[in-house]
């Protein structure tokens, strides 16, 4: 394992306990610690560590600020048959080396990607199974290019592969679909949970970097993959992420020194490497924004990227009721645009289009541009639940169909009807889902734009009780809400005042005596109408407690 470290305060600690608290056996691996110069302590400490752990080693530098080249001094001194990169902020499970080598080994990967989670962003898609042997695009590890994967050691040397230098984020994820292309062998761990993602902070990276290091990149794309349709995906993924999303950010538009010559870059960029029918693989605002670059309009970018609002979306729940040990849920969700209200698309004949912001002058835009027909044919909608303490998604299955609902003269909403059946003893992948409370989660392509949210409880009145799952042992399963009405399913309460409080909102059980109370906020509707909670009132449990 080799991880690069500088002035990491306290934050590193987490991290390297865990790698030094591992169940594969001290002697069968090695932890490298390099140190870009710091001057906070963790030197001195890491030297105490090496000193004590016949395993540990920790390597020194002067301060370079980065951290690609203390990736590849760790990994020049590395001797085992693998290799894991970890940041400071990570931490691992106490059985992933272990798991993963022997998963590695198993399936004779070159790259094996173990399970990772984190606390912040999307759900990653990409460890919706297990394979032991992954394609890149089928298997979404566009979605996963992060260091933090297990390496076989002799493969990168064959083919030379380490960290550009200085390094960027772009430099990290060029590395890691290097190793794809060249790997005979990908596999997915999916099971199993490996590493816990820490957030990173925010860099700034200078585009003439990030374009050189893009260009470099296309180039092994251009090498290792024919000419069709998955190159044209690729490059598309990187036309999306790398170059057109940062134009529509906040960051452009109040750059006004800089945006200029960003903008310039872009341009010649897509001029030599990005041809124009790769646009049909993008969302429909960054067509617009991809169609502005071609026709040099910067000001109209700048425009769109101040009158952009992230979309929202409403998840209301029509059902939820127990099939045995199977919870059915049915639910209705719709995108909402910037201003909170369902989004609405131009009718035109048969087809649909997106309305673009008033600001913008559209008048010269291709109508294929705008053109959503085919993507609102694919809208679909994504139910996961997520563990509230580890982190941890699984994705459930999920019926559903697309409704178009009139919304005034040529006018219509995106709507879409689900159901899903949520088995709690094969939901986690085959197998039955932890103890703990799992919040309900949904995600929503409508075709136009997409956006996320936790499913809230409705209006009326729902069933709610729990029920007794029988596999692998007896547990009670009770779906309850937060504080903020969005569902949730505990596994195994640890107590029965937990119960109660997951299932009632505002709710508060007390001990007196030898006697539990429930207090419960009563509603109260006064003769003038409208209605009031009053005073919370207490009633015996009825038993004494235990």
């Amino acid at each position: 394992m080799i991880i690069n470290v500088h002035n990491p305060g306290d934050t590193a600690d987490a991290c390297v306990r865990s790698a030094l608290e591992q169940t594969m056996p001290p002697d069968e691996y090695e932890v490298i610690v390099v140190d870009d110069g710091s001057t906070d302590g963790i030197a001195e400490r890491l030297d105490t560590i090496a000193a004590v752990r016949e395993n540990v080693r920790a390597l020194h530098l002067p301060y370079t600020g980065s951290p690609s080249r203390a990736r590849n001094v760790g990994l020049a001194a590395a001797a085992g048959d693998y290799v894991y990169f970890l940041e400071p902020g990570d931490r691992l499970e106490r059985d992933a080396v272990e798991r993963m080598h022997d998963r590695a080994v198993e399936t004779d990967a070159d790259v094996l990607v173990g399970r990772m989670v984190r606390d912040f962003g999307p759900p990653m898609t990409a460890f919706a199974r297990s394979t032991g042997r992954a394609d890149i695009l089928r298997d979404r590890l566009l979605t996963v290019l992060h260091p933090e994967q297990l390496f076989r050691r002799a493969f990168l040397e064959e083919h030379e592969l380490g960290f550009s230098v200085p390094g960027s984020r772009m430099g990290e994820q060029a590395f890691v679909l290097r190793a794809y292309l060249h790997a005979k062998v990908i596999a997915v761990l999916a099971e199993h949970v490996c590493c816990h993602l820490g957030e990173r902070p925010g860099t700034e990276e200078e585009p003439r970097a990030i374009v050189r290091e893009l260009h470099k990149l296309l180039d092994d794309v251009d090498t290792y993959v024919g000419e069709g349709r998955q190159r044209d995906r690729m490059y598309a993924y990187w036309l999306r992420y790398a170059v057109l999303r940062p134009l529509v950010t906040s960051r452009f538009a109040d750059s006004s020194v800089d945006r200029g010559m960003h903008f310039r870059v872009v341009q010649e960029l897509m001029e030599r490497r990005f041809p124009e029918h790769l646009d049909r693989h993008l969302p429909v605002q960054l067509r617009v924004v991809a169609a502005y670059v071609r026709m040099g309009r910067l000001d109209q970018i700048v425009l769109m990227s101040n009158s952009s609002r992230r979309a929202g979306l409403r998840a209301d729940l029509t059902e939820v009721r127990w099939d045995a040990h199977v919870l059915v849920l049915g639910l209705t969700a719709e995108v909402l645009a910037g201003d909170g209200t369902p989004d609405k698309y131009q009718v035109d004949g048969d087809n649909l289009h997106w309305i673009p912001p008033r600001s913008l002058e559209t008048r010269k835009l291709p109508a294929d541009v705008t053109d959503i027909t085919r993507d609102v044919e694919r809208a679909r909608i994504e139910l996961y639940v997520r563990h509230a303490e580890t982190g941890v998604v699984h994705f459930l299955p999920l019926a559903q169909h697309v409704e178009r609902v009139p919304a005034g003269r040529r006018r219509v909403r995106v709507r879409i009807k689900g159901e899903t059946r949520l088995d709690i003893t094969t939901a986690a992948l085959g197998e039955p889902l932890r103890p703990g409370v799992w919040e309900v989660h949904v995600r929503m392509f409508s075709g136009a734009n997409q956006a996320r949210s936790r499913v809230s409880r409705p209006d009326g009145p729902l069933n709610c009780l729990g029920v007794l799952a029988q596999r692998p042992r007896m547990r009670l399963v009770v779906p309850c809400w937060s504080d903020s009405g969005e569902l949730g399913l505990a596994i195994e309460p640890r107590s029965f005042s937990e119960s109660i409080k997951l299932v009632s909102p505002g709710v508060e059980v007390k001990h007196l005596g030898r006697h539990l109370y429930v207090v419960l906020p009563v509603p109260y509707v006064p003769p003038s109408g409208g209605r009031r909670w009053s005073s919370s009132c207490a009633a015996p449990a009825g038993a004494p407690a235990r």
